[in-house]
């Protein structure tokens, strides 16, 4: 049977594009008008044929692997859950009430990404808008750390750069575009502006704005890998702009200083509105990570690497981090939701996850999914599941289904799970 359906929206990234249009045919997605080239593999490589879960790599049915999976969470002293960003928040809200109850570690993808924005803006706050702002009122755009010419690639046209729509009726030509990295990218060669900052030295050029906003004297002739001047210009235009937008990367949160490099950042964008409008929006990647950090912050007070463990939420990065969880052999059972540490965390943590007893949940056999214990092939929210997403700005979109799940969605096996276990 075929059908289309309008104003889908794409999970891959923290755009949340909503304007697309899926075309199915016979069970299968044919056709994402409008969606980007990573985005239309969401839609076109999902394949939604029912497929029951995996116990030691063998079909079983779904009663008998929520025994398992029980029978493994009850067993462990110290188990882990994994993941959440690739989920809707129906199902993130489930998570968190299964870490509750089994007094579980809890973190999700944030802490190998934007972790130490949400630490920064924890100590300093943050100023920050939509992307509906950004697209009809900035005329100045800071890409600082970040590369959504190949990571976002709808950004530009959708919401930054080229949007011919309000106080930018002429798109492109009614903006200044800086980009700030430490090599120059796809996103520098569009902007007007490259400023190629040292390796290691975004804490230093953070600082020296903050203090040329503020007025103060600086003697240095050369500042992170940049004569003066070109700070001395870059906060001269930030102060002149009628609205300013810095948007961060992982370029910022993963090198030398991380939330610190975020906190000077958040605070040289507070400073600014004493002179103008101007805030910052980081560049979130999976689909709903940035709803993973909502329902994470409102169910527990932190927004990643939390322990239930002595019955009440303790927020602890760097201990209770999946990352530092598996490496340092803390965990003894997992529960893996929407991810692939497997095939992307440093090699100690991803052998000792294939060591213990794990749980994964997610629409693709991932390598994680291989060498897990227990395997439940789940719906794909956006695809055959409705549900709630996060956009990178924090506004919820409501996801629609282009047809009806042929399998559990992971918020149907997490609330089985929650039956199914003992309270710690």
């Amino acid at each position: 049977m075929n059908s289309v359906t309008e104003n889908m929206t794409c999970t891959f990234c923290g755009c949340l594009c909503d304007d697309i249009t899926v075309e199915v045919a016979d069970g299968r997605v044919v056709k994402a008008k409008k969606a980007c080239a990573n985005g239309a593999g969401i839609f076109k490589e999902y394949d939604p044929s029912p497929a029951p879960p995996l116990v030691d790599g063998k079909e079983t049915g779904y009663d008998e692997a929520i025994a398992k999976a029980a029978e493994i969470l009850n067993q462990a002293k110290s188990p882990m859950i994994y993941g959440l960003s690739s989920m809707a928040v129906e199902a993130q809200k489930k998570a968190v009430a299964l870490a509750d109850k089994l007094g579980a570690v809890i973190d999700t993808t944030s802490s190998v990404c934007h972790g130490p924005t949400g630490m920064g803006m924890m100590e300093v706050g943050e100023a920050t808008c939509t992307l509906g702002e950004i697209r009809n009122r900035a005329d100045l755009l800071v890409f600082w750390g970040c590369n959504p010419a190949a990571s976002h690639l709808r950004h530009f046209a959708r919401f930054s750069m080229t949007p011919k729509a309000g106080l930018n009726p002429n798109g492109r030509k009614d903006r200044t575009i800086y980009t700030v990295d430490v090599r120059p990218t796809p996103t520098a060669q569009k902007s007007d502006h490259f400023i190629q900052v040292a390796i290691g030295h975004d804490y230093e050029a953070l600082t020296t704005l903050r203090a040329l906003i503020a007025g103060k004297k600086i003697t240095q002739k050369e500042i992170a890998g940049q004569p003066l001047e070109v700070w001395q210009e870059l906060a001269e235009r930030m102060k002149s702009c009628r609205y300013g937008v810095a948007f961060m990367g992982m370029g910022i949160t993963m090198s030398r200083g991380r939330q610190h490099n975020v906190s000077e950042l958040f605070s040289l964008v507070t400073e600014l509105n004493k002179y103008t409008r101007f805030s910052v929006l980081p560049m979130r990647g999976h689909g709903n990570v940035a709803g993973a950090d909502q329902v994470m912050t409102w169910q527990c007070g932190y927004p990643f690497a939390v322990s239930f463990a002595k019955g009440i939420p303790q927020f602890c990065p760097g201990e209770f981090t999946a990352v530092d969880m598996l490496s340092n052999k803390h965990a003894d059972a997992a529960v893996i939701l929407a991810s692939d540490p497997a095939a992307h965390f440093p090699v100690a943590a991803a052998e000792y996850l294939s060591e213990i007893p794990t749980i994964t949940l997610d629409c693709e056999v991932s390598l994680t999914a291989k060498v897990s214990k227990v395997y439940f092939p789940t719906a794909c929210y956006g695809v055959d599941a409705p549900g709630t997403c996060y956009r990178m700005d924090n506004v919820p979109i409501r996801l629609r289904a282009a047809m009806e799940a042929r399998r559990p969605t992971d918020e149907k096996v997490l609330t089985s799970l929650i039956e199914a276990v003992k309270s710690c």
